[in-house]
């Protein structure tokens, strides 16, 4: 992990690094992949105006309190998830009989 992303959410926000899902959420919206409707990605949709944020590449997200202490104590870690090439990309091959 490299670079951290500023997120400011309600307490309802989830605490994952790598994504969050809440409501009235405030990101860069460079720093992230935003889903402002689960459906259209086949996630479910907890609250009416329920936002989705995935990190990109390999940065991770940091609520403004504590801010620095996070942003170190994660930097230069291994953290699961987010939204990377390989997990984006489904291989598919097709077999056909001589």
């Amino acid at each position: 992990m490299k670079s951290a992303s500023k997120v400011i959410g309600d307490k309802q926000t989830t605490t994952n690094i790598r994504y969050k899902h809440g409501k009235n959420m405030q990101y860069e919206n460079k720093e992230v992949l935003a889903f402002r409707d689960p459906h259209e990605i086949g996630l479910p949709k907890p609250n009416f105006n329920s936002t989705f944020i995935f990190a990109k590449y390999d940065g991770y997200l940091c609520y403004p309190n504590n801010y620095n202490y996070y942003s170190n104590y994660f930097k230069n870690t291994f953290q699961h998830g987010g939204v990377s090439l390989e997990e984006m990309l489904v291989p598919l091959v097709t077999m056909e009989s001589k």
